[in-house]
Formats: structure tokens, sequence, C-alpha cells
């Protein structure tokens, strides 16, 4: 497997990043093409708050968040948990980001990641430039993988 893999249906690096429109922890509808023109945003698709590995993901970034910030990424944490379940799991965490909550599955079916046969999201990273393209993509091979902020933090700054 790549660092580049992504699934059939899934954005690649070159494409117009599929838009949304998803509510966030802090009550605002956030729409993906706000952001066109104004900065970079990573895309994080994870399977559900509160299990093992998402914990850990979520965590990891919330650590190194001001390395995100620092990189000038806009980092947006996206599941299929209720906005409920995502502010809970955030105020538990003490997470410094806010979540979207895809509980209509839109998200995770336009970006090809939803595991239709589990209802949950894979978990996926995109990339998305300041003009709404994809410039790096990563679907995992199945949810229990995640990468390593250091790697996810290189694809940041190989894309600047």
């Amino acid at each position: 497997m790549t660092t580049s893999q992504v699934l059939q249906g899934a954005p690649r690096a070159g494409d117009v990043a599929p838009d949304f429109t998803l509510q966030s922890t802090d009550g605002d509808a956030v729409a993906l093409s706000s952001f066109r023109g104004e900065e970079r945003v990573l895309l994080a698709f994870f399977p559900l708050a509160f299990s093992g590995v998402c914990t850990a993901q979520m965590c990891d970034i919330g650590r190194e968040f001001d390395e995100f910030v620092g990189a000038g990424v806009r980092v947006l944490p996206i599941s299929v948990d209720s906005v409920y379940t995502l502010r809970e799991f955030k105020s538990k965490h003490a997470l410094p980001f806010e979540f979207l909550s895809d509980f209509k599955r839109e998200a995770s079916r336009a970006y090809g990641v939803l595991m239709a046969e589990r209802f949950y999201s894979n978990r996926a990273y995109f990339l998305v430039d300041r003009s709404g393209v994809v410039r790096w993509a990563q679907v995992e091979e199945h949810p229990g993988l995640k990468r390593e902020n250091k790697e996810v933090l290189e694809q940041v700054a190989a894309y600047a």
C-alpha cells in the first residue's frame, strides 16, 4: 500500500474536492467551499467517536494541533456520529478543534469512504488546497489503521 492509496470513488490528487455542508460541534453549518481562497483544509474522516483507534487518532492530532495550525492547515475531523456525541467526545478529551457530523452520511458517500455494511466511514485523509483541489488523499485499507501525524504533516508541507 502506498501513502497515496485511494479507493475507487474517492477523490484523487488533482480532483476538485466534493463540496459539503455539515453541522459542527460549535453549532455552525460548515461548508467546505467556505474555505476556498482562504485556507487549506485537512479532512480527517474517522469511523466512530470513543472507539480505541479513533480516540488515539484525535488525541494525537489534539496534542500536536499547534503544528497543524503552524503549517497553515485547518483540520476538519468528520464522523457519522451525531453532533451531541461529538460534543461529548470533544469535551471528554479536551480537544482544541471542532468536529463535523456527517450523520446523514452524505460527505462519506461523496468521498467514497462510506463502509455501507457497517454504516460508518473508513479512516481517510484528504488535503484540500485553497482552490478546492485535493492535493493528497489517503484512504486506509481498513478502519483500524491510521497515519501518524508526522506523515500527515509531511504531506501538508509537501503541498504548501
